[in-house]
């Protein structure tokens, strides 16, 4: 079988905010949505060699090479300029790493982790290269013990689960809002596949964690909340992880977006805990 290739925006060795305990975590490059509040911006596209980054770059760590966008670690510091640039929402820093490159990392932290994170951008884009890792982990003896988690948006069709749940061990996934024109309004998707995505995974044993972003006066929890709480009260005992936004890293008009404190959370948590939903997982810190 060929070795599958991926986009690659970042590879972190040691991660505890990812899943339970240390993780590796392999950021994939691309992603079906354009999120207004997205942390990592730079993750949706993919590099089409245009050289807008090029000459702006002040480290001069960008050149074109046979037409192609090159980039140079040991020249760059790591400004971003080249991230807030692109029109592509992409990265020249994106390197193309094999399923032998990605378990070459995973061995070297092997003895440090719990397991393996594929996030993104958006994962799923690049499922047959999930597959295939996935598969790599399981088959090595001395990798088998590793969890193997994806943190997704849910834009799966059920064709792509049945593929992946059997290689996988849970799937992280947000809910960005509850109804459609607010979630096409934040993120330029309905979330019609999203929910059915939801409902899947949690038939299956497979919905790790349900999350979902407080955003001060853009998110429609609280003014759906009877809906929104009868529906994850049909997932079973799943973990709902409520995160606080912030404009940190963020573009566009979200960085003008208020964060969200510790009493938006609260009012969500009442709401959701006043409908019999009790299992929240609360932010860890606030900025």
């Amino acid at each position: 079988m060929n070795s599958k290739c991926a986009s690659v925006s970042k590879v972190i060795p040691f991660s505890c905010v990812d899943g339970p305990g240390s993780r590796l975590v392999l950021f994939l490059q691309g992603c079906n949505l354009r999120c207004k509040n997205c942390h990592n911006p730079w993750t949706m596209g993919r590099c089409n060699d245009c050289a807008e980054c090029v000459a702006h770059c002040p480290h001069q760590a960008l050149s074109l090479v046979a037409g192609k966008v090159a980039w140079q670690a040991d020249v760059c510091k790591q400004c971003d300029t080249c991230l807030q640039m692109c029109p592509q929402r992409a990265t020249p820093m994106a390197q193309t790493m094999s399923i032998d490159e990605v378990l070459r990392h995973i061995r070297k932290a092997s003895l440090f982790i719990e397991g393996i994170t594929v996030s993104g951008g958006e994962a799923t884009t690049q499922l047959p290269f999930i597959l295939q890792l996935f598969a790599a982990v399981k088959a090595d003896p001395h990798l088998r013990h590793l969890s193997c988690l994806v943190d997704s948006n849910g834009m799966l069709s059920e064709t792509g689960w049945e593929k992946l749940l059997p290689l996988c061990d849970g799937v992280m996934l947000d809910l960005k809002a509850w109804g459609n024109a607010c979630h096409q309004r934040l993120t330029g998707r309905d979330n019609a596949l999203i929910k059915r995505s939801i409902i899947l995974l949690a038939e299956r044993g497979k919905l790790a964690e349900l999350r979902l972003l407080v955003i001060p006066g853009q998110v429609d929890y609280l003014q759906q909340i009877d809906p929104l709480a009868a529906f994850i009260s049909t997932l079973g005992n799943v973990p709902i992880r409520l995160n606080a936004f912030h404009a940190h890293g963020v573009y566009g008009e979200a960085r003008n977006w208020p964060s969200a404190t510790p009493d938006d959370v609260e009012a969500l948590a009442s709401a959701l805990q006043d409908r019999g939903v009790n299992n929240l997982i609360f932010p860890a810190l606030y900025l």
